[in-house]
């Protein structure tokens, strides 16, 4: 996708935040635990290579990914740790390749493992493929659930030499919610699993950004730092940070053209929205191919502080909001980050039209320019 460097539209990502955060939660975490940067679906929209250099630079042990690609853009970017999972599934075609560019690999069956084991014979170096077991404690995504199921996984990993059992994880389903029992009742689960191996692995590992802001007691080898590495809280306002963190992403554009209506004047598609008498409205250059979707038309934007309502519907392109004065075309418009002591974060966009910040802050496009900044 072209990127609009010819319109002011852009997102400015905070690099000293990302090292901030970073630092700031290894100081609460035991110090022999690994911290592992999440930096999959293009570092939550932030960059991937760029928060990865940044995290590299705050001392983080490895990284995680959701998919072989983002791992190979990682190598291909020069990043040589050893420690490079992807945590979602991968093809049986790419287990040569996954081995021979020393990137982990989740699995989660024993015939993944047999039916990859020929395709390993044709590896070009001499690179067992590390395994990572995934186990479904109560997520019921992907991952073993019986013991039967571990033990028979761990020894056709120790049976051969192409493959190395280099960890075993789980996901929890409600670490960011204020309900704690199915946590607990996952963490007894994982743990009567790992007990189960006859070898404990190199990693064993279970935090989240939530586990590890709202459990850090509970036992890990790793934590796997996502959200919460990008300055936000992985319930949004469901339970309160237990530490300030810096957010790390910004957006703005400006006031494209401004112009005053009459009463009854219509805005928009479908002309739902009419206008009251000297009204003032602006039009901003950003829309839903931007990832500005059209449900967020009943948020607030910041003008020099001053909370704008959208007004009518967004447009693909460009959206509208209401003024409460005359402001000259090319001021700034704040839709997420800080403008004049105001702030618009994304879990408050998220909350109000029932999804995650998560979705807010992956959702916009690369259409809209990323600039790097470092406050640090």
């Amino acid at each position: 996708m072209v990127r609009g460097v010819h319109r002011p539209t852009v997102a400015t990502i905070d690099l000293g935040a990302i090292k901030s955060n970073i630092k700031t939660i290894r100081t609460h975490i035991k110090a022999d635990k690994k911290l592992l940067a999440v930096v999959k679906a293009d570092g939550y929209g932030h960059g991937a290579i760029p928060i990865a250099n940044a995290a590299k630079e705050a001392g983080v042990d490895g990284f995680c990914v959701a998919i072989l690609d983002e791992a190979l853009e990682l190598r291909d970017s020069g990043f040589t740790e050893d420690f490079l999972l992807v945590m979602g599934i991968t093809e049986l075609r790419d287990a040569a390749l996954m081995a021979d560019q020393n990137i982990s690999a989740t699995v989660s069956s024993t015939e993944w493992l047999e039916q990859a084991l020929p395709l390993l014979k044709l590896r070009k170096t001499d690179n067992p493929l590390r395994i990572h077991l995934a186990v479904d404690t109560g997520m019921g995504r992907i991952g073993l659930r019986t013991k039967q199921d571990i033990l028979a996984f761990e020894a056709f990993c120790n049976d051969h030499d192409e493959l190395l059992l280099e960890g075993i994880f789980t996901h929890f389903a409600t670490a960011d919610g204020e309900d704690d029992s199915q946590v607990a009742t996952q963490y007894e689960t994982f743990k009567e699993q790992v007990a189960a191996l006859e070898k404990r692995p190199e990693i064993v590992h279970l935090a989240n950004s939530a586990m590890t802001l709202w459990h850090e007691d509970f036992e890990t080898d790793a934590v796997r730092i996502g959200i919460a590495m990008y300055g936000y809280n992985p319930s949004d306002k469901t339970i309160s940070l237990p530490y300030p963190l810096k957010p790390a992403f910004k957006l703005e554009t400006e006031l494209s053209y401004v112009k005053q209506m009459h009463e009854g004047d219509t805005i928009s598609y479908g002309a739902r929205y009419r206008a009251y008498e000297g009204e003032w409205l602006a039009t901003l250059p950003i829309g839903y191919a931007d990832g500005w979707r059209r449900d967020l038309g009943g948020q607030t934007l910041l003008v020099e502080g001053h909370p704008c309502p959208v007004r009518g519907v967004i447009c693909m392109d460009q959206c509208m909001i209401s003024l409460p004065k005359e402001f000259p075309i090319g001021t700034k418009v704040t839709l997420l980050g800080e403008n004049h002591g105001q702030v618009n974060s994304p879990s408050d966009m998220a909350v109000d039209i029932g999804t995650i910040g998560y979705e807010i802050l992956c959702g916009i496009s690369h259409r809209v320019p990323r600039h790097y900044i470092d406050s640090e």
